[in-house]
């Protein structure tokens, strides 16, 4: 399984050579989508903001077909490393923005150009955030 790396950025609370541990369903979740080839991936750790899940994992894909083949090979992962099944799958049919909930951390495959409408990052601003290399 890969580590991901921690990259402190202007706009992030990372620390500099901070690697983050993540759950192993959120890392297997991240493997399966680099597998896939998932761009400039990013961890958000929400669980001193508040929010409603303790992670978001979100990443771009190039082209519509790429973002199912992602969805699809992190629920695919999942399932059968460690038996997990997402509690909800939004956004297959439109193919720009992909919400996949497992409770404890949700998945985002986004197209780019929706990417930057809805931007996460910028949302979710107070959140740890981990640049996975």
């Amino acid at each position: 399984m890969v580590t991901p790396k921690a990259r402190k950025t202007k706009t992030s609370r990372s620390t500099e050579n901070k690697k983050p541990r993540l759950p192993k369903n959120v890392a297997a979740a991240i493997d399966a989508a680099r597998d896939k080839k998932a761009e400039d991936v990013v961890v958000l750790d929400l669980r001193k903001t508040g929010g409603f899940t303790d992670y978001f994992v979100i990443c771009t894909a190039a082209n519509t077909r790429q973002l199912t083949a992602i969805a699809d090979s992190v629920q695919e992962t999942l399932r059968q490393s460690l038996d997990e099944r997402p509690a909800l799958a939004e956004g297959v049919d439109k193919s720009e923005w992909i919400l996949i909930d497992y409770f404890n951390f949700v998945v985002h495959v986004f197209s780019r150009e929706c990417r930057a409408f809805y931007d996460l990052e910028r949302l979710w601003g107070n959140a740890e955030r981990y640049q996975i290399d």
